[in-house]
């Protein structure tokens, strides 16, 4: 069980209530959603049914109307991050609830910095309770305000405001200034320009983060003047990420916070968290002197500064510090920065080459990588170093060691970078190094269908022998795990067939005897496994004419062979495909393999599979009947020689290709490889197949061989073994599987 144990109910009940919500709704005139009946929620799980629906992506102008009725279900932090809403829409149904708290960055449709704050104006009960606002990444369009009294001072219980990535103007934030109760206030990458008017809050602001401001048109002493005079301000972001192709040096700013280090502790007297992150230009003089005189100080933001390793931080264990010197000061990056694609970008670069000889599970560290790919779907820069410290971080046996719902996620973020960035090839390569691990792909639970669509799509379009050899081991193990409708899905796409048999036959023309090749051939063999569709899909392909070329040229090669006769054993199960493989050729080479003692039993054993197959309906036999006569012949002959195998060679799905074979009609060698291999894996694994005899009708057909006087005897000990080692399994109370 992963460790972390089961799914909260109550997360239970509200994805259920997502599933349900069509059934639970009625439809309003203008087509929002209306809940037919509702109990009484309380504020806590109406805030989390919102949530639920923004996270499942099914937050829109129809489903959100649900919260209208805003008193059975009554909102008091409410978030539509990133959500498709209109205006109006949000108008109706979040501005009518009292609350105390909103997110609506990102949000897209028309929802605009405007139209919120005028809805929320709107609203007797949200213009006073209202204490904290996010919008984070819209477009204010402050010019469509209908009256001009409206604005961010309207709201007047609000505290904190998070306008980060607007088109923020210096008229709005001086109205903002004016907020009485203003305390944190976050305009990073805006265009303002003068922050003179945070002078309106300097008694009340206690946090102020103003993270790449790079049209601030003042002078750095008059910056410094402004700043100094927010006594009651404890924490102050003046970070900068800027590029290196930027044409800006930022150098002003790093004068102000050079000045800031070196300044008196009476300025900013309050300021317990600093962050200069990207501010190049300041000293390692400057720093000594701020944490000597700031004894209080908590947090120093030096990531990018060149300054994180510096020796004056050494003895002071309870500063918390975001840089490059160790993994706390990397992974704290990673936590304050989730937003900041520049800073995420550099904290990975630090972190891989810091876990790159990791032994120990981190799965704290890993859940951090894997915020950094959610906050940034589409970086290049962010995925190509996320994924390289993915695989540092579950390399070995890192993996097993962590959550399964952990693990999961991260298999889920590393199918998303394979479908973003499919012509990246070191993005591509750091994903199939993560991928391929035997405990991810087989115990994992994952889109296993996607991740193999993925796999050998890429492989399609690059022929890099290392990486082709991974992405067909992948896709071998993926195919083996997928279900009979994933499977049978997967054998419509003529490209992944295709794709899989250029492999074997670009190996086959060379003749060599690789992984790649052994991994290809278990793959096409798995996807024809009891799916007659894909297996009618290898022929149409060539398959089968290819196949015979490989077979005869790799004689000496067992696993080869053994792996070929698979795949045509499966054809040969399909009735409808057997015509296909009556060829004399063919069916020659395939009984000398039988017959020749020198080979493996692994390849007898498969062969005579196929010519038990084809040699069971005497109708449809159109070669030479005494060539039919002399392979049933051979068929008993060869196996009552078999030695009895230790190791697993072949594993089943079902018993149902077999039953036409233990029909006591049937001639003796066909009933004599049937009951040979069910003999053998029943010996091997009991408990997984003794149910599957019982499920498949296979026990009621091996009693009426028993019962029939025209039995062979050989197959009459086989079958008194089989019963016998299935009772006794059954007997010793143990239960099938």
């Amino acid at each position: 069980m992963d460790p972390e144990g089961p799914q909260a109910l109550c997360d239970l009940c509200l994805a259920q209530v997502c599933c349900s919500l069509e059934a639970l709704c009625s439809k309003r005139a203008d087509g929002s959603m209306s809940l037919i009946w509702a109990p009484l929620f309380p504020p806590e799980l109406a805030d989390r049914l919102l949530q639920t629906m923004a996270s499942k992506e099914m937050l829109n102008d129809s489903t959100v109307g649900i919260f209208r009725d805003s008193k059975e279900l009554r909102l008091r932090r409410a978030s539509i991050r990133c959500c498709v809403m209109s205006a109006e829409a949000f108008r109706l149904a979040l501005c009518p609830h009292r609350l105390l708290e909103l997110d609506a960055s990102w949000a897209s449709e028309g929802l605009t910095g405007a139209s919120v704050v005028s809805g929320l104006v709107s609203s007797p009960e949200c213009s006073v309770s209202l204490q904290k606002l996010s919008l984070n990444g819209l477009h204010l369009d402050w010019g469509s305000l209908e009256e001009s009294c409206v604005g961010f001072s309207s709201l007047l219980g609000l505290r904190t405001l998070h306008l980060a990535n607007t088109d923020l103007t210096d008229d709005i934030l001086e109205d903002i200034c004016s907020l009485p109760h203003l305390e944190s206030l976050d305009i990073s990458c805006t265009p303002v320009s003068n922050l003179s008017a945070l002078l309106q809050c300097k008694n009340s602001l206690r946090s102020l983060i103003a993270h790449r401001l790079r049209q601030l048109n003042m002078s750095p002493s008059r910056l410094l003047f402004v700043l100094s005079q927010l006594d009651a301000l404890r924490h102050l972001d003046f970070s900068d990420d800027r590029l290196p192709a930027e044409d800006t040096d930022g150098r002003d700013g790093d004068e102000v916070a050079r000045q800031l280090l070196e300044g008196s502790s009476q300025i900013l007297p309050s300021l317990v968290s600093l962050d200069l992150s990207g501010r190049k230009m300041i000293g390692e003089a400057a720093l000594a002197a701020f944490v000597e005189s700031r004894s209080g100080v908590i947090f120093l933001g030096l990531l990018a500064t060149g300054l994180s390793s510096s020796h004056v931080l050494t003895s002071l264990r309870n500063l918390k510090v975001t840089g490059e010197a160790n993994e706390n000061q990397v992974c704290e990056a990673l936590r304050r920065y989730t937003e900041r694609e520049c800073f995420v970008q550099k904290a990975l670069v630090q972190l891989y080459r810091l876990t790159t000889d990791a032994d120990t599970a981190q799965p704290d560290m890993l859940e951090l990588v894997l915020g950094a790919m959610k906050s940034h779907p589409t970086s290049l820069h962010v995925h190509l170093v996320a994924t390289a410290c993915v695989f540092n971080l579950t390399t070995q046996d890192l993996a097993e060691a962590m959550p399964v719902s952990l693990i999961r996620s991260t298999i889920t973020q590393l199918l998303h970078a394979m479908k973003t960035f499919p012509n990246h090839q070191q993005v591509q390569k750091n994903c199939l190094l993560a991928l391929c691990s035997d405990y991810i792909l087989q115990d994992i639970p994952f889109d296993r269908y996607v991740a193999a669509m993925l796999v050998i799509n890429w492989l399609s379009n690059h022929q890099d022998p290392t990486l082709q050899r991974m992405a067909v081991a992948v896709v071998s193990i993926l195919v083996a795990k997928l279900s009979k409708e994933e499977t049978a899905k997967l054998s419509q796409d003529v490209v992944f067939m295709k794709q899989l048999l250029a492999i074997v036959q670009q190996k086959a023309m060379v003749g060599v005897v690789d992984s790649t090749l052994k991994f290809a051939l278990s793959a096409l063999w798995n996807l024809t496994d009891e799916m007659p569709s894909a297996a009618r899909s290898f022929i149409q392909c060539q398959g089968l004419e290819l196949y015979e070329e490989v077979l005869e040229s790799y004689y000496n090669e067992p696993t080869i062979q053994q792996k070929i006769l698979g795949l045509l054993n499966n054809i040969a199960e399909v009735k409808e495909l057997q015509a296909d493989l009556m060829d004399e050729g063919l069916l020659e080479h395939i009984l000398i393999l039988l017959k020749d003692t020198q080979v493996e039993v692994g390849v007898r054993y498969f062969a005579g599979g196929i010519l038990a197959h084809l040699t069971s309906k005497a109708e449809a036999w159109t070669l030479d009947q005494d060539f039919r006569d002399a392979i049933l012949k051979q068929l008993h002959e060869s196996i009552i020689t078999w030695a009895h195998l230790e190791r697993e060679m072949v594993s089943y799905r079902s018993f149902c290709p077999f039953c036409p074979l233990l029909q006591t009609c049937q001639p003796s060698g066909v009933q004599l490889w049937a009951v040979w291999a069910i003999h053998l894996v029943c010996s091997q694994n009991t408990s997984h197949y003794s149910s599957m005899l019982e499920r498949d009708g296979v026990t009621e057909l091996l009693k009426a061989l028993t019962a029939h006087p025209d039995t062979h005897s050989d197959i009459q000990r086989l079958v008194g073994s089989i019963l016998r080692t299935v009772e006794g399994h059954q007997s010793s109370g143990a239960q099938p599987l």
